[in-house]
């Protein structure tokens, strides 16, 4: 046995509840949806606290920023493509709320194949033990034929697979983030990892050509981040590539005197990962600037900030009215 005593309870200091400041105030509380309600009531009843504040105060971040003519700059992995979000991504660029997208290698592969034939990905599981993984024809040859005739034109690969699929007019070329890229005039950027892409496996593939039009979308990718201050940078999905392509578009026009301080950035994604949390929310606003996480299933939580920046917008038209 020990010879301590237990400690007395008797002399402890307290203060009255009444007095103490809490974190959480039951005015922030969710409220309960009403049977018929609008998407607006839905909104208002969200809580006001943790993400639920977080989301209210990005979608306000990228409203302010669309009517201050801001950029508002979306970059993606290829995920958000295969879990259906294109047609949310293009009517955001139709109205006009996404200045810039970027994509990764994979995503011109996911963007092309939706608009050719309307699916996409495939079950890698049954196809890599007889090396038929990756091995569709038209995917190989037309991306690698877009990317090698773009370098000849001075297009980067955003630019150069949107005219390919323009030019072809696919039956499903409404799915096609690159195409509207095209079609808006919206810069729409690729930046690859030489390897790590299925295209890159072909007859066809060019180490230069993909390389050249890689770099001018990163030069193009660095003049949108120069305009960035008081706008908004969304990382949705991508864990390694964008965000390190970020970062080094943020030293480089920093480098260059551009003043790139005071903005918003978002990660969006599943799982926060090392770089994105990083690269995207600390390093780039440490000194100025806002950084947001938002944690969930890209085919649930980006429609829902989609919908919030569309309602936001038609209530603020509504009271210019």
């Amino acid at each position: 046995m020990n010879s301590y005593d237990l400690i007395d309870l008797r002399d402890i200091k307290t203060f009255s509840l009444f007095e103490r400041k809490s974190k959480v105030n039951r005015k922030n509380f969710g409220k309960v949806f009403p049977r018929g309600g609008s998407f607006k009531d839905f909104w208002d009843c969200l809580p006001n606290i943790l993400a639920g504040k977080d989301l209210k105060e990005i979608v306000s971040r990228i409203i302010l920023a669309n009517q201050e003519n801001k950029i508002v700059m979306l970059a993606m992995g290829a995920h958000p493509l295969k879990v259906g979000l294109s047609p949310i991504i293009i009517n955001l660029m139709k109205k006009g709320i996404f200045s810039a997208i970027a994509l990764n290698g994979a995503g011109i592969i996911h963007d092309f194949e939706l608009a050719m034939v309307g699916h996409t990905s495939e079950d890698v599981d049954s196809h890599i033990a007889d090396g038929s993984f990756g091995m569709c024809r038209e995917t190989g040859e037309m991306i690698n034929e877009a990317i090698n005739e773009g370098v000849t034109k001075n297009w980067g690969i955003g630019r150069a697979v949107g005219e390919k699929i323009i030019q072809l007019n696919p039956p499903f070329i409404d799915q096609s983030v690159l195409a509207a890229g095209v079609k808006l005039n919206i810069p729409t950027t690729i930046h690859v990892t030489l390897g790590a892409d299925t295209i890159h496996l072909f007859p066809a593939a060019s180490g230069a050509a993909i390389g050249e039009g890689s770099h001018q979308d990163f030069r193009l990718f660095s003049s949108v981040v120069s305009r960035l201050e008081e706008g908004v940078y969304i990382n949705l999905g991508s864990a390694v590539v964008l965000p390190e392509v970020f970062l080094k578009a943020i030293t480089l026009v920093r480098n260059l005197g551009f003043k790139v301080k005071n903005f918003t950035t978002v990660n969006l994604d599943i799982i926060q990962h090392y770089r994105p949390v990083t690269n995207v929310v600390k390093r780039p606003t440490q000194g100025g600037g806002m950084g947001y996480c938002l944690t969930g299933h890209h085919e649930i939580l980006f429609p829902l900030l989609s919908a919030g920046i569309l309602a936001g917008l038609e209530i603020e038209a509504k009271d210019l009215a």
